[in-house]
């Protein structure tokens, strides 16, 4: 990344889109730091639409990566191994002082491994966070990357009791904050209006003139199997009978809808369907909203900074923080508990919660902060 130095490089990896929004203020924070923090920025390619990743990164004000592995879809496994074996050479021509992973992704797990297994230090950010569903192939990222980790960086005070429960030493886990909500932060003041981005796709904002709800809908086990996605649909629908529902439809999700024949439930007048938004896009959609529907991680920490009304589509979630003190409500997959929820908003306004400590835009210099000094101390003694 152009920074002459005889130091190895911190390589930071990123494979899917959320990493994207972690890894921009790290990446920005190591910059700023005095001495700055040589990086080298890996892309596994585990999620890579050429498009919409530079669109990413531009809008993150990333720099372009200096690797791409390339690794595409796969299954769990041979996506792991894939990224296992590409990344390894990269650790061989460029040398490394640490290996930062964020979140919970295959890339996360497998370059995590590969650093271990060659004595590299390891630091998670995003670290402790538990779901207890082993079902979740996320949780079992989480969990083994945690296991390996050398320094773990949390979001919340209640992932430090997480990491002893599981036997990690106190003294490897560092509570920072969040840097998803960093970048939410740097980039709200650019994000476009709800109204602006309705009139671009076409839209009439007189739709909306009395408030609309955002839905995102892509987990596997809420839109692979049609008794689940469809009387989840029929929810929403109901519920779009009260507020227009602005659905930003993911791939899988569309896909799925297209196989099960029930694309036409989208077809009614309380639903405004748009491709996959940018991140700004969805910030300004999310801004706006009277509330949002999902089955996202990330949104719920981002509902609960913007202090909207989020309704998570899932049994569990791994963000506990986000329901104990913000504005995120855990309603499962029932529909009867989905539109009775989504009354309650509509009726008393909604959970507004309250935004969690060190949310404040600055976890990312609490990360370069820390991780400068402990790699100084680390090769001052003689580790390597």
């Amino acid at each position: 990344m152009g920074i002459k130095t005889s130091l190895r490089p911190v390589i930071c990896v990123v494979g899917a889109r959320p990493n994207y929004m972690k890894m921009a203020p790290i990446i920005r924070a190591f910059k700023a730091h005095e001495p700055v923090v040589p990086v080298l920025l890996v892309h596994t390619g585990q999620h890579y639409d050429v498009a919409m990743s530079d669109r990413l990164f531009a809008d993150l004000e990333l720099p372009p990566p200096d690797v791409n592995l390339g690794v595409g879809s796969a299954s769990h496994a041979v996506q792991t191994a894939e990224v296992m074996k590409r990344f390894e050479p990269v650790i061989d021509e460029h040398g490394a002082r640490a290996v930062l992973v964020v979140g919970d992704v295959n890339s996360t797990l497998a370059c995590a491994l590969v650093a271990s297994k060659r004595g590299i230090p390891v630091v998670h950010v995003e670290s402790g966070l538990r779901s207890y569903d082993r079902t979740m192939p996320e949780e079992i990222n989480r969990v083994l990357t945690d296991q390996i980790a050398d320094v773990l960086y949390t979001t919340e005070r209640s992932a430090h009791a997480n990491l002893v429960r599981e036997g990690i030493a106190p003294e490897r886990v560092v509570f920072v904050g969040n840097v998803m909500i960093d970048s939410l932060l740097a980039n709200l003041s650019k994000a476009p209006s709800a109204s602006d981005l309705m009139t671009t796709a076409g839209f009439g904002m007189e739709r909306l003139r009395r408030g609309y709800g955002v839905v995102t809908l892509h987990r596997p086990s809420n839109v692979d199997h049609p008794d689940t996605l469809g009387p989840i649909v029929d929810a929403l629908r109901t519920i779009s009978r009260r507020l227009p529902l602005v659905f930003a439809l993911h791939p899988r999700t569309r896909a799925n809808l297209e196989r099960f024949g029930m694309l036409d439930k989208l077809d009614a007048p309380g639903f405004l369907v748009l491709p996959p938004q940018g991140y700004l896009e969805m910030l300004g959609l999310m801004a706006g909203a009277t509330m949002v529907l999902t089955d996202s991680g990330g949104i719920q920490e981002e509902t609960t900074a913007l202090g909207v009304p989020c309704l998570t589509i899932r049994e569990n979630t791994e963000r506990p923080i986000t329901v104990e003190q913000g504005t995120n409500t855990l309603v499962g997959v029932d529909p009867a508990a989905l539109r009775d929820a989504a009354d309650a908003v509509l009726e008393g306004g909604g959970r507004r919660g309250r935004v969690p400590e060190y949310w404040d835009g600055r976890a990312a210099e609490r990360i370069a902060a820390h991780l400068a000094a402990w790699l100084s101390a680390r090769e001052s003694s003689g580790g390597e």
